[in-house]
């Protein structure tokens, strides 16, 4: 998944990334209102894990305050990623006010770090439609141990490739678009162009032959995982 975190403590922030890092996720940070609104504008994300008191950076006339206001701009422009939102234990108005104003779940701190992935893996899977087991022919891919199998067999995959596959899997028969897959695969300081997103299509197309699982090109529109006949 890509994820955006906006924290503004170093230590939570810091300790939160390494392990969605870790998880195999990549994780795009902010620690502002005024920078989280224009990541979450520009970039599209699986979903964003939201601390909604945040320093407020931006200027006056833009009506960003906090990050409940930056999650209601984002809602009112009609964004429906997913929202984990981090709010201090005990504070039930502002688990409320964060609800009101679009977010899909609540954290309170201090949390469990293994309950974050597992409550960003629920609302991504709820967004999208999906399980935490799918199967395609033989192709296997386990969401909660973040593993590909073949015929049972474990599909060892180098980081983007697994990205690329995951993505098609969620779900599988799904169109998904080269920008997409580009933007998912792509940080602010490098892009990801053409050739090398095909050229991972191309490996991937090989270690899937025999799994009873094809991706087809749809060309201008994007690559399509399905069964073969």
């Amino acid at each position: 998944m890509r994820i955006l975190l906006v924290e503004d403590d170093t230590v939570l922030r810091d300790v939160m990334l390494r392990s969605l890092a870790d998880a195999g996720h990549r994780v795009d940070v902010s620690t502002n209102v005024e920078d989280a609104d224009h990541l979450w504008r520009v970039q599209p994300f699986d979903a964003v894990l939201l601390d909604l008191n945040l320093p407020a950076t931006a200027s006056p006339t833009s009506g960003l305050a906090s990050g409940l206001t930056a999650l209601r701009q984002a809602r009112a422009r009609g964004d429906r990623t997913p929202v984990l939102v981090l709010t201090a234990r005990g504070r039930t108005e502002e688990r409320i006010a964060g609800l009101d104003a679009g977010a899909d779940d609540y954290l309170g701190k201090p949390f469990d770090l293994a309950e974050v992935e597992a409550r960003l893996r629920a609302l991504v899977r709820r967004a999208k439609g999906t399980e935490d087991l799918v199967v395609l022919g033989q192709l296997k891919l386990d969401r909660k141990a973040r593993r590909f199998a073949v015929a049972n067999a474990p599909l060892d995959l180098p980081a983007r490739e697994f990205e690329v596959l995951w993505e098609l899997m969620s779900p599988p028969g799904r169109t998904v678009s080269k920008r997409a897959l580009s933007d998912k695969l792509s940080g602010f300081d490098e892009s990801l162009g053409d050739n090398a997103l095909e050229a991972f299509i191309s490996r991937l197309r090989k270690k899937l032959l025999g799994s009873g699982a094809g991706i087809r090109t749809l060309r201008g529109i994007g690559y399509l995982l399905e069964a073969e006949v």
